[in-house]
Formats: structure tokens, C-alpha cells, sequence
């Protein structure tokens, strides 16, 4: 059988939740479960996160899954696309953010009494969010009616605090907040609150963080004090003693410079491996072997020629988890390990682990 497998631990993943609290002992904390939980399943990890405040999604189908999974608050990120959708949201009794007027009008003509709103500031980034002079009319219109509000912003550079742009955004934030004072804030998703404990405010949104991963390129999610909580392995199906001078895979991308052991592992970019990983490792009998050659759909290479022999076919080999991370993975794939994450495919058989 082909025994290709994603491990999913609950342990681990409430691990991490228990690190957010920590970091930010007084703020209410929105665990993000968008993207299907970074590719973790979105009802294994509602259950595994029962202690979060709320959870947040990116849009309306999303919510009413999770509205399906628990009666926890839940945020709905990318707010409404259409006023039936700002009335759906209100039925299953989910938040919204409103980030543009449109979405404003929708709110003030389905007036939802004592529903809280997150009311987004464009502070820079200029993704989504309404510039300060819109915001505060917005602001003034929706507690007229009755809303509560919540504000909130999004740091385009908090992997990289120091960062110009982030206190930019930081003062814009805290001018529209003293003007709208007492409100709520949540500024933070993963890398601000740790960064910058003293802005962590009511909310904190973690994500990235949960999952087991660093949004910091230069701090290891093991330095952060996270577990992983997803584990890809696979098992060598077939190994092959080449010559010096001998190529492998597609495109003959690497050549051996000695006598080698090549082993053959089953799994590819068809199981959601990046194809374009250059100088990867995996582990194999405990120790690191490189990946070699171009990855192909089905299946991989490594490099054995440095473990005692023999090894049999069949021997379980990691991809990524405590060791190698998927932070690492990701960085021989020049990206990032949300990106990782999120594109599993279903072709792994996948287990959950208390």
C-alpha cells in the first residue's frame, strides 16, 4: 500500500493556542481557521481550539461551516459581498467586518440590533479598509443606530518589525482610535503579537502561529515555543546504487559526484510536495538526507548515500514536521510554509492524533 500520510495532532495544536494566551495574557483571542484551517481541516481544528474567544474566516460559506461546529462568536474577515449576504451572516449570527462603504449601506439599511461590527482602517496597507476620514463618518453612522465596534487594522510588514511602515500604520491606528474612544481594537495577527506585546489590545488574531509555523524568517517556529502540528511522511518505495557520473529525474538535474544511494520516496507535487523545492532535506532513520533532482507528481529523490545501509523499502521517511519544519521545506521552495499548508492535496491518507 501506498503509505503516503498527513498526521494532524490536537495536542500540539492546543499547545500553540496555549502559547497565544500566554503572549497575550489580557487580549480575547480570534483563532484563524480560513483556508479550510491552513489545510489542517476546519472541523478538527474548531474542536481541537474549544478554548479560543472566536474564530475567524475569510467569507460566508466559511462561516456557516463553522457555525455548523460550534456556537463560539465568529468573524467573517472579508465581511459581506452583497446585502443578503449581510442578512445571512446575521442569521447564523456572525460578525462582520466592513472594510468599504458599500458595505457600511448594507448595515445601516439591515440595521442588525446590538450586532458588533469590526470596522476596518486602511493604515497603509492599502488592501482593504477604509481611509481615516471615511471610517470616522462610518463609525458615527453605525453607533447612531445602534452597533457596537470593534476597530481593526492589518500590518503589511509585521514578519519584518522594524519595518518603517509599521509605525505608520501603528500612529494612524491609535489617532482613530483616541477619536473614537472607548472602543475595542485588534491590530495583531501572529508575528505583531509577538513583536509588539504593548499593541496586542483586546483582540489578537493568530494564525500561522497555531499551526506550528514562524511568520518570522529569521525566528524558527522551535524558537518560538511551537509544536507542529501537521506531520507529512511517506515511505522509500525502491532504491537504486548509481555510478559516479550517474544522473536522476526528469531534466538529468543532478548528477552524482560519487558512488551513490539514491531512494525513491512516494510522494510528488500531486500529494502537494513543492515541486520547486532546491537543497530540501527529509528524514530518514532519524537523520537528515537531501531531496535531489526535480520533484515529479508521484513521487521524489534522496539522497542516501551517508546512512548505514542497509534500509530497507518501506522505511518511513518525513518530509516535514518537528524536524525538518515546514518553514524549511518552504524556504528551499522560496516560499512560505502558509503556502505549504494550505495546498495539501487529499491524495495522503490523513490521521488525527489527540
Amino acid at each position: 500500500m501506498r503509505d503516503t500520510r498527513i498526521s494532524l495532532s490536537a495536542t500540539a495544536l492546543q499547545h500553540n493556542l496555549q502559547r497565544v494566551q500566554h503572549i497575550a495574557p489580557q487580549s480575547r483571542v480570534l483563532c484563524m481557521v480560513k483556508a479550510d484551517a491552513y489545510g489542517h481541516g476546519v472541523a478538527f481544528a474548531v474542536r481541537a481550539l474549544a478554548d479560543t474567544d472566536a474564530f475567524g474566516v475569510a467569507f460566508l460559506a466559511e462561516a456557516e461551516q463553522v457555525r455548523q461546529l460550534t456556537t463560539k462568536p465568529i468573524v467573517i474577515m472579508e465581511g459581506a459581498f452583497s446585502l443578503t449576504e449581510w442578512q445571512r451572516a446575521a442569521e447564523i449570527d456572525a460578525k462582520c467586518v466592513i472594510h468599504q462603504p458599500c458595505q457600511v449601506d448594507w448595515a445601516l439599511q439591515h440595521v442588525v440590533q446590538g450586532a458588533t461590527i469590526w470596522l476596518k482602517l486602511n493604515a497603509g496597507m492599502n488592501r482593504l479598509g477604509l481611509s481615516p476620514t471615511a471610517l470616522l463618518t462610518a463609525a458615527a453612522q453605525l453607533r447612531a443606530v445602534g452597533y457596537q465596534l470593534i476597530l481593526t487594522m492589518h500590518y503589511a510588514n509585521a514578519d519584518q518589525p522594524e519595518h518603517p511602515l509599521n509605525a505608520e500604520q501603528t500612529a494612524v491606528f491609535n489617532t482613530i482610535a483616541a477619536q473614537l474612544a472607548p472602543i475595542q481594537t485588534s491590530l495583531c495577527n501572529s508575528a505583531a503579537l509577538i513583536a509588539w506585546p504593548a499593541l496586542q489590545g483586546d483582540w489578537v488574531r493568530p494564525g500561522i502561529m497555531l499551526y506550528g509555523s514562524s511568520p518570522f524568517e529569521q525566528r524558527s517556529a522551535a524558537q518560538l515555543g511551537l509544536h507542529a502540528v501537521m506531520t507529512v511522511e511517506s515511505v522509500l518505495l525502491a532504491q537504486h546504487d548509481l555510478i559516479e557520473g550517474a544522473a536522476v529525474g526528469y531534466g538529468s538535474r543532478w548528477t552524482a559526484q560519487r558512488p551513490s544511494r539514491v531512494g525513491v520516496v512516494a510522494i510528488g507535487y500531486g500529494d502537494g510536495y513543492p515541486r520547486t523545492a532546491q537543497g530540501a532535506v527529509a528524514r530518514v532513520a532519524g537523520q537528515l538526507v537531501p531531496v535531489i533532482g526535480r520533484v515529479s507528481m508521484d513521487m521524489l529523490l534522496l539522497d542516501l548515500t551517508d546512512l548505514p545501509l542497509p534500509i530497507p523499502n518501506g522505511t518511513s521517511v518525513c518530509l516535514w514536521g518537528s524536524s525538518p519544519s515546514v518553514d524549511q521545506v518552504a524556504t528551499s521552495a522560496g516560499t512560505l510554509g502558509y503556502e505549504l499548508l494550505c495546498r495539501m492535496t487529499q491524495r495522503p491518507t490523513r490521521q488525527y492524533s489527540a
